[in-house]
């Protein structure tokens, strides 16, 4: 048995010593769920200990990346805050795994990337994009703190002002400015897709392995001293917005259809 079989919501391929990790969820446009979440929170150790594979590929099944956090759960935490503790604990492992992961890591961005889709997206080491894609971190348009990664990545990819604009107004970007204002590496045609990212990974999975992995490792140590600064801040802040006015009310909306009505509370 491998341990890709106790996975339920990400699938797995390989291709020579290349192994593609599938966010698996299409009919949802892969929006994290519970179980989705807790896999998030391991499957970055677990790509780290595959004996069999040097390069990752991280993409979405069907026509998004990710939609973000699956409004059915978000009602969940909202009706029991105390689930928010587990969310908490995974979240930071979710960043933190995903940064210490030493094989090269390219998002193949096959649509929109959303909330939490934009943080997994930008944690890895290089991004490639169908043109066609958007990208952005609206935790604020459901009443949250962008506490899950978005204040640690933004900030450090495009800088501290034009980080800030994106993150309080949730605006998402198309691929071609993402890759024009250096959030991302590359837009592509939806039909060259396939291929830019088989090269990227064949011509990494051909090279020096030791002297590839160790680059990374060491380009990922200051973004790693911003992750283990900001992250348990930004998640206290997230946990209190989830008992918050605004978000109850925008997951309300959210689910009838209608706009928000904010409060401020």
């Amino acid at each position: 048995m491998s341990w890709t079989d106790a996975y339920e919501t990400i699938r797995f391929e390989r291709r020579g010593r290349v192994i593609t990790a599938t966010l698996n969820l299409p009919d949802s446009l892969n929006a994290v769920n519970a179980r989705m979440h807790t896999e998030l929170s391991r499957v970055f150790v677990d790509l780290n200990d595959d004996a069999e594979s040097d390069i990752v590929v991280l993409t979405g099944a069907g026509r998004a990346f990710c939609a973000g956090g699956d409004i059915d759960w978000m009602q969940d935490a909202i009706d029991a805050p105390r689930l928010f503790e587990q969310t908490a604990y995974e979240a930071k492992r979710i960043v933190f795994s995903q940064l210490d992961l030493e094989k090269p890591l390219i998002c193949r961005l096959n649509g929109h990337a959303i909330g939490l889709g934009a943080t997994i997206a930008l944690g890895c080491d290089v991004v490639i994009a169908d043109e066609r894609a958007k990208i952005g971190d609206p935790h604020v348009a459901v009443g949250l703190v962008a506490g899950d990664g978005g204040a640690v990545l933004w900030s450090h990819l495009i800088g501290y002002l034009r980080a800030k604009e994106y993150l309080l107004t949730g605006d998402l970007i198309p691929a071609p400015e993402a890759a024009r204002m250096g959030l991302i590496n590359r837009a592509v045609p939806a039909d060259t897709l396939d291929d830019d990212v088989d090269q990227l990974a064949d011509r990494l999975a051909s090279g020096a392995r030791k002297a590839i992995r160790w680059t990374k490792v060491v380009s990922n140590l200051a973004l790693k001293q911003v992750a283990h600064a900001v992250m348990d801040p930004s998640i206290a802040y997230e946990s209190l917005s989830n008992v918050s006015d605004d978000h109850r009310e925008a997951v309300a909306a959210f689910r009838e259809k209608r706009a928000p009505k904010f409060t401020g509370n």
